[in-house]
């Protein structure tokens, strides 16, 4: 039952893809450019990667399932404060407390799922997990369409409040206490410092700023590059996400069996490849083609997270489980931070000398580098 708590709480968290195919309409009632939504998924993204590893980490002490519960009570008075947002400013406040609330949750549930599962089983928990996430990840755009073209950009929110106390009641079922003794703070630095911990936070770091590229411009390009509705640019958009759902439970499977690094770097090849086809994307471009590559670098984020996790949790003892998981969405968000910004800045200055397409181009091209590094540096490591 833990495993499926756990999962249902990363599911309603990943939901925040809701947002993405509401940013043309977000932009345009608050009458700023596009540009600008970088502060909506910044704000929202920053701060959970903090909380992330802060929520992990304190649960050790304090128990994971009092800190997911408090995630999930947070994330649902989050939810209902942006729905009401008058203004930008509101907006993003709102999204810096559903950050604290996301952080928790994201923090405690790897932890949640691996402390329940047996040494050789741990991908697979772990795969569940992040096909939960993914699953989130690819209602949102189809369910974004539709609620954005009937009620407008609020329904995004207040649909995910009743979700989120829902998961908090559930939650009540989990036990009170907590489920392995106290982790010294001098333990969780040296594991920290391990080799393959930093190797995989890199690579995490930089798999992630990548993929943003989609997440962040994408809609856009769907909606406004091609003259999409939100109902079909969110079925195109949750391609990615879909992807991710398909791969992560396979990629857990092959960590388990032969180890984390081939799966890992296959990943990492895949999603530059998607990304690669991404960059070359015109307003003509056929829509077969776009939406295999948004399918592939969904698939390869999949078949890289999952054992990339696995390599930072199992370098930590199970006193340790919550800062290790928390250490992995922090390495991850940092990345989705650095990659929204970077992306953001090219592409509004581009966007102003070489116009919208050829700035989609440069954003998608620069976020393959990203992705392309890592897997150059999976590999160099492998080999060192």
């Amino acid at each position: 039952m833990t495993r499926w708590i756990a999962g249902a709480g990363a599911f309603v968290i990943s939901l925040d893809s809701l947002v993405n195919i509401a940013f043309p309409a977000m932009a345009a009632a608050f009458a700023v450019p596009p540009e600008q939504m970088r502060w909506v998924i910044i704000c929202y993204v920053f701060t959970y990667a903090v909380m992330s590893f802060v929520g992990g980490a304190a649960a050790d002490h304090v128990g994971h399932a009092r800190v997911f519960r408090a995630g999930a009570g947070l994330s649902a008075a989050a939810f209902l404060l942006a729905g009401m947002a008058p203004t930008l400013g509101w907006l993003l406040a709102a999204r810096v407390l559903q950050g604290l609330g996301g952080g928790l949750v994201y923090g405690t549930a790897p932890a949640l799922v691996t402390l329940t599962a047996q040494p050789h089983a741990r991908g697979r928990a772990l795969g569940f997990l992040n096909a939960a996430m993914g699953l989130g990840l690819s209602v949102g755009p189809i369910a974004s369409g539709v609620l954005v073209d009937a009620f407008g950009w609020r329904a995004i929110f207040a649909v995910r409040v009743p979700l989120a106390l829902l998961v908090l009641a559930w939650a009540l079922a989990l036990p009170a206490a907590r489920a392995v003794a106290a982790a010294p703070r001098l333990g969780v630095a040296r594991g920290m410092l391990r080799a393959p911990v930093v190797v995989a936070s890199a690579l995490a770091f930089l798999a992630n700023a990548g993929i943003f590229a989609i997440w962040l411009l994408a809609p856009f390009y769907l909606v406004t590059g091609r003259g999409l509705p939100a109902r079909v640019a969110g079925l195109l958009f949750m391609l990615t996400p879909l992807g991710t759902v398909l791969a992560a439970p396979l990629a857990g499977r092959i960590a388990d069996r032969y180890g984390a690094r081939l799966p890992a770097v296959a990943g990492l090849v895949l999603e530059t490849l998607g990304l690669l086809v991404l960059s070359r994307a015109e307003a003509t471009t056929g829509t077969p083609l776009i939406a295999g590559a948004l399918l592939a670098a969904g698939l390869g984020l999949g078949l890289f997270q999952v054992p990339n996790m696995v390599a930072v949790m199992t370098s930590f003892p199970a006193a340790q489980q919550g800062a290790a998981g928390g250490l992995t969405f922090l390495a991850r968000t940092l990345g989705v931070v650095f990659g929204v910004a970077t992306l953001a800045q090219l592409f509004a200055a581009r966007r102003l000398t070489i116009g919208m397409a050829a700035a989609f181009g440069e954003s998608f091209l620069l976020a393959a580098v990203m992705v392309a590094t890592a897997a150059a540096l999976a590999v160099l490591h492998r080999r060192k």
